[in-house]
């Protein structure tokens, strides 16, 4: 499949309904589709069946349509992505990037994250125990240039910081679905909270390790509650109210630094969105979370 120069993408996990903070990151994401000519997409990350209330999904896409939110394909469930992941798994496996591991987390604390069974080089097997499976990192000091942070720096340390890909109850862990399906989409563009920050180091080593270029990365800061939590359905964060879109909308693009008229909260979520498009600031973000 051929894809446009530029394409980002919204991947909300279903865990509750759409808060104001995923709508920050959303609008955000939107944006930065729109005034590159792009395409938006959704994806909605039902990977953990028993963190997802069943009505959940539903509810976030009747959210992101009542914000006239619309993606530009079919949205994606990653449920339904299983096989590309066993199959990412198996070619990581067989390349060696990857390795089973029965440890238990309380027998890595006990050796110092180190594995026991020496897992990494295939060990004394993993016999009847369940096992996980974990990407295998690379010693690296890795240095990328966010779009919003400017210039950034992680040090990955190989076994220690090992990420699961596959869970021993036989679900796939988020730091491999996200870089399947991104690769399959072809994302160009991830904009994403900066709590997902420390997570990129990791995910570029996956990109490499399945053979494609890592995406440019746009970390804007989270929404926090007068608490100074991020908002979150752990922190009770409440569900937008979807009668009052324009409004939503507008406190999202201050949060963003946007500086939209007012007036705009009076009119359709449409309007808003028009006056987005044509005055988005990539630069005007504020760094400091709010």
């Amino acid at each position: 499949m051929t894809h446009p120069q530029y394409r980002g993408r919204f991947a909300p996990s279903p865990t509750g309904p759409l808060h104001f903070g995923s709508l920050v990151t959303a609008l955000a994401s939107y944006l930065e589709a729109r005034t590159h000519n792009g395409q938006w997409l959704i994806r909605i990350e039902d990977l953990d069946p028993l963190r997802e209330p069943p009505e959940a999904t539903g509810q976030i896409l009747a959210s992101l349509e009542a914000h006239g939110l619309f993606p530009d394909q079919p949205v994606r469930f990653q449920s339904k992505q299983h096989h590309a992941y066993q199959s990412a798994i198996e070619q990581l496996l067989a390349s060696g990037h990857a390795y089973r591991c029965p440890c238990s987390r309380k027998e890595l604390q006990a050796h110092q994250g180190r594995h026991p069974n020496d897992c990494r080089r295939g060990g004394a097997g993993v016999g009847d125990r369940p096992w996980a499976v974990r990407f295998a990192l690379e010693d690296e000091d890795c240095r990328w240039q966010d779009l919003l942070l400017g210039p950034q720096r992680q040090t990955v340390q190989a076994e220690l910081d090992d990420p699961v890909i596959l869970r021993k109850e036989g679900f796939f862990a988020y730091q491999l679905a996200v870089v399947v399906d991104d690769i399959d989409q072809g994302i160009t563009e991830v904009v994403r909270g900066s709590d997902l920050l420390d997570m990129t180091a990791q995910q570029q080593q996956i990109y490499r390790a399945l053979g494609r270029t890592p995406p440019r990365w746009l970390h804007i800061p989270v929404i926090l509650n007068e608490q100074g939590q991020k908002l979150s359905k752990q922190t009770h964060a409440p569900a937008l109210d979807d009668s009052m879109a324009a409004r939503n909308l507008v406190q999202a693009l201050e949060a963003l630094g946007q500086q939209p008229p007012a007036s705009l909260a009076d009119t359709s979520a449409d309007s808003v969105l028009t006056w987005g498009c044509a005055n988005w600031r990539r630069s005007a973000i504020h760094l400091t979370s709010r």
